[in-house]
């Protein structure tokens, strides 16, 4: 497990990063976007990460993070999806907030506390918004799907996680019941990156537009002949 102690703002754009692209490379004005800070507060904290061996930075490509850095990012991960777990299930907090709250403990929070906390809540494999906890040696298996906004018209599918991190995005969707486990029909597509008319389960039809579907994560239903 990873032991070193991370400032607060270096665990949160180590986190930004694995959650938005695993080990992929990430634009750096994107990360920048995803933090609300501006690219030249980004530039500047990647190169600091950069000389702590957290991550790569390719000019005019991105960063990603190095092995070093992805061990600390999903350690990290698993402090605050244990504590969502918490709120949600025991504290009943509301899901919308929960991502929030559970961001403000996760710096505070030590490695047996962590393994505390996991054990109190039988070692859970998903937080409620749907995604992976990783377990204790960092390991976890990525979501197989796609963003809603990259299914098709006619497609019948499934909310597996929702990745959005804003509070306001998250009592949007909340609001709409696009929840994990939610099952979709995707009814319309409009042109020019227009929104996507959606079905649901119970026959409700919402709209949503692509940029708050891409945060959404489903997988495709067989078709019911």
């Amino acid at each position: 497990m990873f032991a070193q102690q991370l400032s607060e703002s270096t665990e949160m754009y180590l986190k930004a990063i694995v959650e938005t692209s695993d080990r992929n490379v990430m634009a750096v004005s994107r990360l920048a976007e995803r933090l609300s800070v501006t690219p030249v507060s980004a530039n500047e904290m990647v190169h600091r990460l950069g000389e702590q061996g957290l991550v790569e930075h390719t000019p005019y490509k991105g960063v990603a993070l190095t092995g070093k850095g992805h061990e600390a990012a999903c350690n990290i991960l698993r402090r605050q999806r244990l504590w969502e777990v918490f709120l949600y299930e025991h504290l009943k907090v509301e899901w919308a907030l929960i991502y929030e709250l559970a961001c403000s403990l996760e710096h505070a929070t030590a490695p047996e506390l962590t393994e505390a906390l996991a054990a109190f809540l039988g070692n859970p494999q998903t937080c409620p918004r749907g995604n992976p906890i990783p377990a204790a040696d960092g390991s976890f298996k990525p979501l197989d799907g796609i963003p809603l906004s990259e299914a098709v018209v006619g497609q019948n599918v499934r909310v597996l996680a929702v990745n959005g991190t804003d509070t306001q995005v998250l009592r949007y969707l909340q609001a709409r019941n696009l929840l994990p486990g939610q099952e979709v029909t995707i009814l319309e597509a409009a042109p020019l990156q227009g929104p996507l008319s959606l079905r649901l389960a119970d026959g409700k039809e919402v709209a949503l537009g692509l940029s708050l579907a891409e945060f959404v994560l489903v997988e495709k239903l067989p078709v019911v002949e």
